[in-house]
């Protein structure tokens, strides 16, 4: 004896149909080959659907939204990266390590961080930085100067400080740091005067052969002409790290003509890579 169903009649907008039947589709909800509305609403009163749950993202938009959520906090847009993070949290279906590096792209105060020394930068205003670096020691620093830049997919404090780096074998750039928004501690007003720009070094360089045209201009390029068969660019250059770490993209079809301390860091950089892999596994 078949079982007694109840109909029922909706008015509806149009084009709710099909995205009805795509909901149902997406489910695999069907009647034969089709698509069943009928069975959707079925399964959602018996609470065999969750549509607060029916969120599935790939490797690439989990990474894209990643990424946004990140440009956000470093703006110091910390409400729009929450909003964000908690919409992903409460309606995707993510792996638990993603879940917890979501929640703490939002945990660290950034914001009033960002808020200060766009403040600073726009009054010409130097202040005291208090940082923690990568290997969780604290140091502070006095800036004179800084700029908000971006650089491979965030945005990083270049500043010229009082305080000389020990790490930079280039005389001219020894004033120069670049610092991570989520490692700053504290910042604190200074007196003294703002200076004009950061310390930058003059690097000639070539690109050739198939890469030539394939060169991506930057800002800081002061000149980029073609001779023969070769792209001649002279970028100034207020951080050796950032710069060789584009370059090494273009491989064997770049060659730093000057300054020689720059070639030789890239020198010793290339052997380094030549020892590691001339070691035996």
């Amino acid at each position: 004896m078949a079982r007694k169903k109840e109909t029922i009649t909706l008015s509806i907008p149009p084009g709710t149909k099909a995205q009805l039947e795509a909901i149902a589709s997406s489910l695999d909800i069907k009647w034969g080959n089709n698509p069943s509305i009928s069975g959707l609403v079925v399964a959602i009163a018996q609470g065999q659907v969750n549509l607060e749950s029916v969120l599935t993202l790939s490797d690439s938009q989990v990474a894209a939204l990643s990424q946004a959520i990140r440009l956000l906090v470093d703006s110091g847009y910390i409400g729009d990266a929450q909003t964000l993070v908690l919409f992903l949290l409460e309606r995707a279906s993510l792996e638990t390590p993603l879940r917890q590096l979501l929640l703490e792209q939002v945990s660290h105060p950034t914001e009033p961080w960002r808020r200060f020394i766009d403040q600073q930068i726009s009054n010409q205003e130097p202040f005291r930085l208090v940082y923690e670096d990568s290997q969780k020691q604290q140091l502070e620093f006095t800036v004179r100067y800084c700029e908000i830049r971006f650089w491979e997919k965030r945005f990083y404090v270049e500043a010229w400080c009082e305080e000389l780096s020990e790490r930079s074998k280039l005389p001219e750039l020894l004033h120069n740091r670049c610092f991570r928004l989520d490692r700053i501690i504290n910042i604190l007003p200074v007196n003294g005067d703002w200076r004009k720009s950061l310390d930058y070094v003059d690097v000639k360089f070539k690109i050739f052969d198939r890469l030539m045209h394939a060169y991506e201009a930057q800002q800081d390029d002061i000149e980029d002409k073609i001779v023969n068969d070769a792209r001649y660019i002279v970028r100034r250059v207020s951080n050796t790290f950032w710069f060789i770490r584009e370059i090494f993209r273009y491989g064997e079809n770049c060659l730093v003509l000057s300054p020689e301390s720059v070639k030789s860091q890239l020198v010793e950089k290339l052997a380094s890579l030549n020892r590691l892999y001339s070691v035996s596994q």
